[in-house]
């Protein structure tokens, strides 16, 4: 089990850092959606690999991540 770190406040830099890593990484996944994947190998684990690294960096700056599809679905009435 792991153990539980308290995370340490950002300097205004690294939110600033971190901030335009994030807007970086939505760039890569809108551009990726318009790319067939059929074509890119492991596309899936691609798109997943950049969703779990922008809910990483929005924890980091102190936002809730985004719910997954499956999750918004279970919630609707």
């Amino acid at each position: 089990m792991a153990a539980h770190t308290t995370m340490k406040p950002l300097t205004l830099s690294e939110r600033e850092r971190i901030t335009d890593s994030m807007l970086k990484i939505q760039s890569v996944r809108n551009s990726l959606d318009l790319v067939d994947e059929d074509k890119v190998p492991s596309m899936e684990e691609i798109e997943t690999c950049l969703k779990s690294a922008d809910d990483s960096l929005r924890v980091a700056l102190g936002y809730v991540p985004s719910p997954s599809p499956a999750e918004k679905e279970s919630h609707e009435f």
